[in-house]
């Protein structure tokens, strides 16, 4: 007769879990599954009763966001797939792309939409690059170029980085333009830009005293963008601060999204039987889906929302934290508090801690070139996943078949913690510095 086995507390179980070597991986793709899962859903709800109104078809909202949820799907597996030198080689063409794009998007808008090339228009905002029946947020990829271009950048110069000039030269100019050309005609994705550009540098281990003249910097120009940009910027503002006062004009949005949350309480009204699909709050399935879901789901499915945004949160910094790569470490950290800052930003909004700002809920409100770029960034850090010393040392003890590389993703680099990783040009990579120098840097 075997003894009984001494009972695990909860707490030992998830550590055991957590020490796998791919806990990072599984937990990455578990959490943006469900989130783009729930996100189909309450974009379903959330447009059932306008789709059937325009187009005699309820599913045709929800059923356009499922085509672009399986292109990012196909992103997802290309950017899995990728060697880091891929990344660290196309930043500098994204970046050369999106400027000049951005030019003509800021052009367009002030030509009142009146702008076209070769079947190619844009919008009256600026915001919607129309390439015939397609169209695409330009802005969204900006986000994945700056990200991969800046983190190559600070590697190279990784030496330097005490040194406000090395920094200038030609990070700050070429970022500067890329912020004020897409700032100048939508704020929100300037800040998630803004974001991407603070993490990359604090992660990178640039000083204190550089990031608090950054931040002095970018105050300054949100302020000047809000009050000289335009009277909507500032209309917004003073909604925020009293919507009660417009809740028939400016306030419209915002005092719509507090009754449905104060309407879902606990538990919801049911899924489907929600009031803002009958049109009482317009956006509802872009950059109000968050209220959708409080309504419906109530309390409970916003913590569970809020629950997996910290499971990819956990996820993605932990990949930042285990991976040997500069770049790695980088471009994992950037991500992660990129997606998580949209996140924050997108809900901040709905229960009314931040001025409307036109951010979408990443993976879950209804935009195609949003839910691209993101399900392309978590592929990224899919890759790097697999390349943390423990996931591609169990990956190559235990390697899948010749078609399971071939059709998933192929074997990571091996390395050890601590040891330097051989790059495809002959040169290798530097160890990830102790924690404790990098925040000697940062206090200099």
């Amino acid at each position: 007769m075997t003894a009984p086995r001494p009972a695990t507390s909860p707490l030992a179980a998830l550590r055991g879990l957590l020490s796998r070597p791919l806990a990072s991986y599984y937990l990455l793709l578990s959490s943006v599954g469900l989130l783009v899962a729930i996100g189909l859903v309450m974009v379903f709800s959330a447009t059932g009763v306008d789709s059937f109104k325009d187009t005699g078809n309820s599913f045709a909202v929800v059923a356009k966001q499922s085509m672009w949820a399986l292109l990012g799907l196909v992103g997802f597996w290309l950017f899995q797939r990728l060697p880091v030198n891929t990344y660290r080689s196309v930043g500098t063409v994204l970046i050369a792309i999106a400027i000049p794009v951005q030019l003509f998007m800021l052009i367009g808008g002030e030509m009142a939409g009146k702008l076209a090339f070769g079947g190619i228009s844009v919008d009256e905002k600026a915001n919607w690059l129309h390439v015939g029946a397609f169209q695409v947020q330009p802005a969204e990829f900006a986000k994945l170029a700056l990200l991969l271009w800046g983190a190559e950048i600070l590697v190279r110069k990784r030496e330097l980085l005490g040194d406000l000039k090395e920094l200038m030269v030609p990070l700050f100019p070429v970022a500067g333009v890329l912020l004020a050309l897409i700032g100048y005609h939508d704020l929100g994705t300037m800040l998630s830009l803004l974001t991407i550009f603070g993490a990359l540098l604090w992660i990178g281990g640039v000083r204190t005293r550089i990031l608090g003249l950054l931040l002095g910097v970018a105050v300054v120009g949100v302020l000047v963008l809000i009050f000289v940009g335009n009277e909507y910027r500032g209309a917004r503002l003073s909604s925020f601060l009293h919507p009660e006062l417009v809740k028939n004009t400016d306030g419209f949005q915002a005092m719509q999204s507090y009754y449905a949350i104060s309407n879902g309480g606990w538990f919801g009204v049911g899924l489907g039987a929600g009031s803002l699909k009958w049109g009482y709050l317009p956006e509802s399935a872009n950059d109000f889906i968050y209220a959708v879901i409080a309504e419906e789901l109530g309390v409970v499915g916003c913590m569970v929302v809020l629950a997996l945004f910290a499971v990819l949160t956990y996820a993605g910094l932990r990949i930042a934290r285990r991976v040997t790569d500069p770049f790695r470490r980088l471009g994992a950290g950037a991500a992660t508090i990129w997606l998580a800052g949209q996140a924050i930003l997108n809900i901040g909004v709905v229960i009314g801690l931040v001025p409307i700002t036109g951010v979408t809920l990443p993976f879950i409100s209804a935009g195609g070139s949003s839910l691209v770029v993101s399900l392309a960034t978590v592929g990224m850090l899919a890759s790097f996943a697999r390349a943390e010393p423990d996931a591609a040392a169990a990956l190559h003890a235990r390697p899948p078949g010749k078609w399971g590389r071939i059709l998933w993703a192929p074997l990571p680099p091996l390395t050890s913690a601590g040891q330097p990783e051989r790059r495809g040009d002959g040169g290798v990579t530097r160890p990830r510095q102790r924690s404790g120098s990098t925040s000697q840097g940062r206090s200099k």
